[in-house]
């Protein structure tokens, strides 16, 4: 069950603000409202790892998953990115919708919490994300991230992966020793963001994955 309905959550996450001026080299575009809400919401009727959970958002850029996630229910949902200017944006969310239960924090998803000293390791009950899809300079940071986020659930990572790489996805997470699933396919709208852009939108296909992490234990670095 959910605590909201799917269209009053995407009403919510349409009023979520995004990029003022995205970032090319940190791949930086909204998770649109449509997306994230039909994610969430099946995460949370499906699966049960919202509602009463501690929650992280791996690259949350301007908050999202992690505003979308607290109305869902969340105890606590915790934002990480690397991008100061995406995370005043964040913040200036959080303060507009008044939501108490959603903080935000400044570092690299990669090095910080990838780390064997990092302080967040197994501190979150679900861990989402909408990861870089690793073009352009970022060859591979999608799975990078999703080590980080394997590292910090104790039950399961959330995910957004180009539907062209699912056989990769799939072979990776069962190396790294979690069982995965895709339990969604959507249709990616992306906006115009920069100048290269040719086209005003383009439909990518992406899958939402499920990775239960809850017979990991140690991941080598």
């Amino acid at each position: 069950m959910a605590c909201i309905k799917l269209k009053k959550l995407e009403e919510y996450l349409q009023g979520v603000d995004g990029f003022e001026k995205p970032k090319i080299l940190l791949e930086q575009y909204v998770t649109p409202s449509h997306i994230a809400s039909v994610m969430l919401y099946t995460i949370q009727t499906k699966y049960n790892d919202i509602e009463n959970k501690l929650v992280a958002d791996l690259g949350c850029g301007c908050g999202m998953l992690s505003i979308g996630s607290f109305l869902l229910g969340a105890t606590h949902t915790v934002g990480f990115d690397i991008d100061p200017d995406a995370l005043e944006i964040f913040r200036a969310n959080v303060t507009e919708m008044e939501l108490p239960g959603v903080d935000s924090v400044n570092c690299d998803v990669v090095a910080d919490l990838s780390s064997e000293t990092s302080k967040w390791r197994k501190a979150f009950d679900s861990v989402l994300m909408n990861p870089p899809f690793g073009t352009k300079k970022n060859a591979g940071m999608d799975m990078k991230f999703l080590v980080s986020g394997f590292k910090l659930a104790r039950t399961a990572v959330y995910s957004l992966h180009k539907t062209s790489t699912r056989d990769f996805i799939q072979r990776k997470a069962t190396e790294l020793g979690a069982k995965a699933e895709v339990f969604a396919t959507l249709r990616y709208n992306l906006d115009s963001s920069y100048k290269f852009h040719k086209k005003t939108t383009v439909d990518i296909e992406v899958d939402c994955w499920r990775f239960d992490v809850s017979n990991i234990d140690k991941l080598e670095n």
